[in-house]
């Protein structure tokens, strides 16, 4: 099941068109066969077995209550109903496997190439994946991402087109000659919104990492909404190598 589902995806991505502007990305949309979707949503995690972004380290004590996360690790999918166990441990396997991580990096390996020259074949790259289920209140101000990230890629799993206004938003700031190596958030009125990725049932929005791939969402209105996605992203080993170009 699982090698049938990651060459679909794997395919999917490759016809994707990249857009240079504001910054390299794609949007793809029937990421997944529409019957594995349909399992997706069957086998969302419930709402105990996600904890608050703020309660996982890598942030402040507190900070963004309203971003709940199921890191996909082995422990994790470990804490799932037994019913679920299996499907995210398949979904898991080949999404962090090597031919999904081959197709994400080929998308952008002309920028790898021109970031890091003859130093190209030392780069260390690896990819993590989590689930993730924003509620109502939750924002974040544009920002580029952190440093050691080399692309990331969100999976919608909305069951329909109600909430299709809340996906991620592109920016440019007010100042055009303004950019970030990463990590700060930014207010919102410093950046113009240039276009949001629609927040539809079976698509996938990814983008490069740059000094100016300001991104963020914008306040969540709605009530009582539960934004669910898949959030993959590769990484550089070796965190101060990334910085330091």
């Amino acid at each position: 099941m699982s090698s049938g589902v990651e060459k679909f995806v794997v395919e999917r991505i490759i016809q994707a068109p990249v857009v240079s502007r504001p910054f390299p990305h794609f949007f793809v949309e029937d990421v997944f066969p529409a019957a594995y979707y349909a399992r997706l949503l069957a086998n969302m995690p419930s709402g105990e077995n996600f904890v608050s972004l703020g309660d996982t380290g890598p942030v402040p004590k507190g900070a963004y209550k309203d971003r709940l996360v199921l890191m996909l690790t082995d422990d994790e999918i470990a804490g799932l109903s037994a019913d679920k166990q299996e499907f995210w441990r398949d979904l898991s396997n080949w999404l962090l496997a090597g031919p999904m991580f081959l197709a994400m990096c080929r998308k952008y390996d002309g920028a790898l190439k021109a970031r890091f020259g003859d130093d190209f074949d030392k780069i260390v790259l690896f990819p993590e994946a989590l689930a993730v289920r924003d509620r109502t209140d939750y924002a974040i101000g544009p920002h580029t991402d952190a440093m050691h990230r080399f692309l990331s890629a969100l999976f919608y799993c909305p069951k329909d087109d109600a909430i299709e206004h809340l996906g991620t938003s592109l920016y440019e700031p007010v100042d055009r000659g303004f950019q970030c190596p990463g990590g700060a958030h930014y207010d919102f009125a410093k950046f113009v919104n240039v276009g949001t990725m629609p927040f539809r049932p079976n698509s996938m929005f990814c983008f490069l990492k740059t000094d100016n791939s300001f991104h963020g969402v914008e306040p969540i209105r709605d009530q009582e909404v539960e934004r669910d996605m898949i959030l993959y992203d590769i990484r550089f080993a070796d965190a101060s190598k990334a910085a330091s170009r």
